[in-house]
């Protein structure tokens, strides 16, 4: 795929891609993957203390507890995306950011507050479910798919 790329580009055009490659400084590939799984693994444990919070103090069971603690870390996404402190966040920490449900609820939010100058159901709407939308349908047919699966696994065995 990229020699086809390199063949549409005039001789000027490849000398300057190889000059610019020369010039390019290395990613630091080891710093930028350690700030990632700190910043993911310490989302997840805000994520695990949260959930133990529900367990101990509003008597949620195991299975119960996960979904204030999804909703309280989306709520704490949002919030600090619509204040501007998760983009700077993000910037720090890379992938690690976007791994968890709180990068989801960050680009919703951020697709949100871009889009509100357009108003509240084609701009704030309209934008939230261009990009959830796609999650959502990929959910369902998942669901789906999985159903389908279990119903035949259990007629035949």
């Amino acid at each position: 795929m990229a020699d086809q790329k390199k063949k549409k580009l005039t001789p000027i055009q490849q000398e300057y891609q190889q000059l610019a490659k020369r010039h390019e400084p290395p990613r630091p590939l080891v710093r930028n993957f350690t700030r990632a799984f700190l910043t993911g693994g310490v989302i997840c444990l805000i994520g695990q203390g949260l959930q133990e919070m529900f367990i101990r103090y509003f008597d949620f069971t195991e299975k119960t507890a996960g979904n204030p603690t999804v909703a309280v870390l989306i709520f704490a996404s949002a919030l600090l995306t619509g204040l501007g402190v998760y983009d700077r966040i993000a910037q720090w920490a890379g992938a690690g950011t976007s791994v968890p449900v709180t990068g989801f609820a960050n680009s919703i939010a951020s697709a949100a507050i871009e889009h509100r100058s357009e108003g509240f159901v084609l701009g704030v709407g309209g934008n939230m479910f261009k990009l959830a939308g796609s999650v959502i349908v990929f959910g369902v047919f998942s669901a789906f798919v999985i159903g389908i699966v279990k119903t035949l696994i259990k007629m035949g065995g």
